[in-house]
């Protein structure tokens, strides 16, 4: 073999040097920032693109327009601090140590806002923060209230500008309590879409008109916030999120496992990587810190429970997961309920089946279920309505989530759907057994009358 002498070697390390200049080089990818705005206590199908077009939404529909909305997002649980504690770790609110509301987050638990600032990016709660002490994983966290969005645009403004940024802004609407003439034109109580499980009447469609109210000025704060995005030149490259952290605070929806209380609006808006349009694609909110993560070129922690839904952001046609999660636990009432959900089916196991499914305290004071007492009372409620007052429960519950969108129709003990049943089963026994999900031996008991909502 003959050897390159010296003079030799060094040509070729010229022609090398010239051609690599010649060519052009590959940037370095630009991290996106992220925004996530969440509701407190929303409906998924309280705003346009959901099909309520009563409600007065313009900034989230805009997001849509822009943006992809997921058909069949789902949360962990439907339960205020619990819920945010979960999407915040990537983990199950049985795995965080805080699965029950008012509980503080351990301070061992790792947030997902952590490992983006390893990554180099500025980090800031605007809003309800409800996890606890003030963490480091957070820069700054400015408060708010009445609405809990008044700082959303100064967290924006203040942020520092060589840093790419990832902003929580937690609204407080539209919790309750509520109180009329919030926004400029408040909604009607005829025009509100009352839900089956309701009773249609003017208690009902008055409490309803208040909790549309409080949407639309969250509503507007979005705006200001998405404005702002585009006077400093950074909506295309920041990944914005519209959710919520649980049902609306009505009954048979907040802390309850069907899709009133688990599902969640899921709007993803980042211009300059994906196109407008929507999916079906099962998504987990313990999906978001390994999604965030992945994006941010962060590396997933091991302690994530949720997976990546990157592939189906870059394929709407794209499944990540089988089947989704979700649990209740004590949320001013004793609880343990588990739930599994697919496309097909909703299957949901109560371990303590002789109570009944009370609504939360502050919704139990409401006018809307002290109405529904008065007629349960009086025989006046129709079998859709009647859930909330159920004593025993079903310790099962199966139900055909495609021809029963409300899951109104228990199959549990329908034989021609034993198939699926215990196809659900198992799906449930393997999520407990592998995620380290029991019934607790001593459970939280109940802090507040099931009937009136005073505090024992």
């Amino acid at each position: 073999m003959k050897r390159l002498n010296a003079g030799s070697i060094f040509f070729v390390i010229i022609v090398l040097t010239v051609f690599s200049c010649g060519r052009p080089q590959p940037e370095d990818p630009k991290q996106p920032n992220f925004i996530v705005f969440i509701a407190d206590d929303a409906a998924w199908n309280d705003c346009g693109p959901y099909g309520n077009h009563k409600i007065k939404t313009p900034n989230i529909n805009l997001l849509a327009e822009e943006g992809v909305v997921f058909n069949n997002a789902f949360l962990t649980t439907s339960s205020c601090s619990p819920s945010r504690c979960s999407i915040l770790t990537g983990r199950y609110p049985h795995s965080t140590g805080a699965p029950e509301l008012h509980m503080q987050l351990p301070a061992s638990q790792l947030l997902f806002a952590g490992e983006l600032q390893k990554a180099g990016y500025f980090t800031a709660v605007a809003g309800k923060y409800h996890i606890g002490p003030k963490r480091a994983e957070f820069d700054t966290i400015y408060g708010g209230a009445p609405s809990g969005c008044e700082y959303w645009v100064e967290a924006l403004q203040n942020r520092p500008k060589d840093k790419p940024f990832f902003l929580w802004l937690a609204a407080i609407d539209p919790h309750r309590s509520y109180r009329p003439g919030i926004i400029p034109e408040p909604h009607r109580p005829e025009d509100v879409i009352v839900p089956p499980y309701l009773p249609d009447n003017d208690s009902t469609r008055k409490d309803l008109a208040l909790y549309y109210d409080e949407i639309s000025r969250m509503d507007s704060y979005i705006g200001q916030v998405m404005y702002e995005l585009k006077n400093q030149g950074v909506d295309e490259n920041t990944l914005i999120i519209y959710m919520t952290d649980n049902g609306r605070p009505f009954p048979r929806c907040k802390t309850r496992l069907y899709d009133s209380g688990i599902k969640t609006p899921f709007i993803v808006r980042w211009p300059e990587k994906i196109k407008k349009g929507s999916t079906d694609a099962l998504v987990s909110s313990i999906d978001i810190a390994p999604t965030f993560c992945e994006l941010a070129g962060a590396g997933t922690s091991e302690t994530f429970q949720g997976v990546s839904f990157v592939p189906v952001l870059e394929d709407y046609s794209k499944e990540t997961r089988e089947y989704i999660a979700s649990e209740h636990n004590w949320h001013d009432y004793q609880a343990h309920e588990r739930a599994v959900r697919n496309h097909q089916y909703l299957y949901i196991r109560n371990a303590f089946p002789h109570l009944n499914a009370s609504p939360p305290a502050d919704a139990v004071r409401s006018i809307t279920y002290q109405e529904m007492v008065n007629r349960y009372n009086e025989g006046h409620l129709n079998e859709n309505q009647l859930d909330c007052f159920v004593s025993p429960r079903p310790s099962e519950e199966l139900y055909d989530v495609v021809n029963d969108p409300h899951q109104l129709h228990n199959l549990a003990g329908n034989t021609d759907y034993e198939g699926a049943l215990n196809d659900m089963q198992k799906l449930l026994d393997n999520w407990m057994a592998e995620s380290g999900d029991e019934v607790p031996e001593n459970p939280t008991p109940d802090k507040f009358d099931r009937w009136t909502g005073n505090k024992l």
